[in-house]
């Protein structure tokens, strides 16, 4: 597939193509800078966290040869449009969550999260040792792209909401922000769905253009006030059990680095992400109980949401298993979770269950 003729025939490649202020790479005396173009405001938790720290590792150890400047949502290209911009060679770089661009092609979605998927480690597991980083690649060939998984927020909760959520009744017309295949299953209960960008769901909220949002997790969520403005919190979620954020080069830039700059760029990938996974999993549990202490109500859904959840998720995956990459990365990170799991699940309770005795010495 020629990606470049094809975006010159689209709305949003014109849009990303029509970006003036963009360039390819700046060369100063042998030395390039990148443009990298991301999907979140300055300073949000988590996923401008990841960014930046990919962004100093990377300059860090390229000692000057190549530098990457980051440009937050909208300052160059709008949240949603960074991976036509990267794909067309408009910036060179992104940092985002691939499932905002299961439009593109519907094997994004598992890039970041599935609903009833892979958690963080088994997501690790897949992309490491099941095929998931090859497959990653394939996709990427089709759009001119080299991405490296750049970040993860652990398993998200199901989010705020302005009313309780008492059976599967409660979500019909419900207004409620959630992107990826957890939207597309969330509208066949009933819910009014929406993508809205993450620099603008605070005041989607406040304003009752919506009636609910997830995002990422307490330590993000409590970061941008949602506290403030919603009063029930669902920590149990189905929608991104492990959502990866991912690191996106223009394939022509890429080629045009040496190997070893090459590879400084995959290893601070890989070493954001487990950064980032570990930044969620420790700052979570403080996070949720400083919300606790400001009045938020912690819920679960009732057992029928949970079955409504998981019907809408099965139909909404198996809707694209005509595709044929679809099908491969679904069956492939698949059954890397459940090799995953087999192990884990044994070792892991085992172990919880006797620490559990060890501390109650």
């Amino acid at each position: 597939m020629d990606r470049r003729s094809f975006l010159k025939n689209t709305a949003i490649g014109g849009s990303a193509a029509a970006a003036t202020a963009l360039a390819a790479p700046a060369y100063a005396q042998g030395r390039r800078t990148l443009t990298m173009v991301t999907s979140v405001p300055d300073g949000f938790a988590v996923f401008d966290d990841a960014a930046v720290k990919f962004v100093d590792l990377v300059n860090g150890m390229m000692d000057g040869a190549i530098t990457i400047e980051k440009k937050a949502a909208g300052q160059l290209v709008g949240a949603f449009e960074v991976f036509d911009a990267v794909s067309s060679g408009q910036a060179d770089v992104y940092h985002s969550a691939d499932y905002y661009f299961g439009g593109q092609h519907p094997g994004y979605y598992f890039f970041t999260a599935v609903p009833f998927g892979a958690t963080g480690g088994e997501m690790i597991s897949w992309y490491q040792h099941g095929g998931g980083k090859e497959l990653h690649d394939e996709l990427g060939e089709i759009f001119n792209l080299k991405s490296f998984m750049c970040g993860n927020t652990g398993h998200q909760p199901g989010g705020w909401f302005n009313k309780e959520i008492n059976s599967a009744a409660d979500l019909q017309g419900l207004k409620f922000r959630m992107p990826g295949i957890g939207g597309l299953a969330l509208g066949r209960t009933g819910a009014s769905v929406q993508n809205i960008p993450g620099g603008e769901i605070y005041q989607a909220l406040s304003s009752g253009a919506i009636d609910g949002a997830e995002w990422i997790g307490p330590f993000a969520d409590e970061r941008l006030g949602f506290q403030e403005v919603c009063e029930f919190y669902y920590t149990g979620g189905f929608h991104e059990p492990g959502s990866v954020l991912t690191a996106a080069f223009n394939r022509d830039v890429w080629n045009e680095m040496t190997p070893a700059q090459q590879q400084i760029a995959e290893t601070a990938a890989a070493a954001t992400h487990h950064w980032s996974l570990s930044q969620s999993n420790y700052n979570n549990g403080a996070a949720l109980e400083r919300l606790k202490a400001q009045g938020t109500k912690i819920m679960q859904f009732p057992d029928d949401v949970w079955d409504a959840f998981g019907r809408a998720s099965k139909e909404s995956l198996d809707e694209f298993m005509g595709d044929e990459l679809f099908a491969r990365i679904r069956e492939s990170q698949e059954a890397a979770a459940a090799a995953t799991y087999a192990w884990t699940s044994i070792s892991d309770n085992e172990f919880q269950r006797q620490r559990a005795r060890f501390n109650a010495l």
